[in-house]
């Protein structure tokens, strides 16, 4: 069954803080705060183009839901009960803060159908949580989990990668924790210098450094290996990219690329090539038809890599039989 979510906007609602790398009008594409009625008329438009059988959750994001007056929680998520009452939507699933996570709030959504909890945790290194100004610390992220576990709720963590006074060895350490968490979803995304953001001041001057492309390729990848081997299931590599969040949009500097995820996973296939393929030789590589474009490489990355390095001349053909990341190779 297909996974399908309806995005609901909500733009720094509930968040009183002004994170450095923060501009969620920029980053949604939304420039006013959504109404219960323009929430209704999103969720028709929307279920009007899904399959029929899909599971499907309306999704607040973009905000801090449980931030939001409690009043407006509820008048937005009573907006979607009729859909879930009639089974045309399974659930309803929403981001929030660490620190906004209270017994009481996970009692209210429970009630409301809210099915997934994603909290924005972005570092469990405290050092850099102060240098990005979250306005909460690494205590805080592991007291809402636990709280969070005390209920049936699908739990998300995402971290970010590249924050101000982060390293490697920082990011790392923020996903060996998330691993000892044991959320059962993850979203990893490197830091975008957005306009109009603390953080393009800081750049401007100097005082931030952000991440190179290969850098933020490399250090997802290895996280997300670490996350898929703890059976945390990655769900997202990067913003999704729209108009705003583009090389001609909105992001002033940093790793932005249209296809950041399968850049991740084609470096994966480039380090199984590097390992499997010999040197000095003609080679036919198979691997399942869907993963042809990232074992392959942008602009055939990988095969000029494996010529380049290795001398091997590459051609990659599709195998149903394989799975996803699985090669097998015959020399010529």
């Amino acid at each position: 069954m297909k996974n399908c979510n309806i995005p609901i906007f909500i733009p720094h609602l509930g968040c009183p803080f002004e994170c450095v790398f923060c501009n969620q009008r920029r980053i949604t594409g939304r420039g006013t705060d959504v109404t219960p009625e323009e929430a209704v008329k999103i969720i028709e438009g929307e279920l009007a183009t899904l399959p029929h059988d899909a599971h499907i959750e309306a999704a607040f994001f973009g905000g801090s839901f449980t931030g939001i007056p409690m009043k407006e929680q509820n008048a937005l998520m009573d907006a979607v009960q009729p859909y879930i009452e009639e089974g045309r939507i399974q659930g309803i699933r929403l981001s929030t803060r660490p620190d906004y996570i209270t017994k009481e709030i996970l009692d209210n959504l429970l009630k409301h159908h809210v099915t997934t909890i994603e909290l924005g945790v972005q570092s469990l290194d405290d050092e850099v949580l102060k240098a990005a100004c979250r306005g909460h610390n690494a205590v805080q992220v592991h007291k809402a989990v636990s709280l969070i576990k005390e209920y049936s709720f699908t739990l998300g963590l995402q971290m970010m990668t590249g924050l101000p006074g982060d390293t490697p060895e920082k990011s790392m350490y923020t996903a060996q924790e998330i691993v000892k968490l044991k959320p059962d979803i993850a979203r990893i995304y490197p830091t975008l210098t957005i306009k109009d953001t603390f953080l393009e001041k800081m750049y401007y001057e100097g005082k931030y450094r952000p991440q190179t492309l290969d850098e933020a390729v490399e250090l997802a990848k290895r996280i997300l290996l670490l996350f898929e081997e703890n059976d945390i299931r990655v769900i997202r590599l990067g913003l999704q990219s729209t108009g705003e969040i583009s090389e001609n949009g909105a992001v002033t500097a940093g790793p932005v690329h249209s296809s950041f995820g399968e850049l991740v996973e084609s470096s994966i296939y480039l380090d199984i090539m590097r390992e499997k393929l010999p040197d000095n030789s003609s080679v036919r590589v198979f691997v399942n038809p869907r993963e042809i474009s990232k074992a392959s490489g942008n602009r055939r990355r990988n095969i000029k890599a494996l010529r380049n390095e290795k001398n091997t001349s590459v051609k990659i053909s599709g195998d149903e039989n394989l799975k996803k990341r699985e090669v097998r190779f015959v020399v010529s």
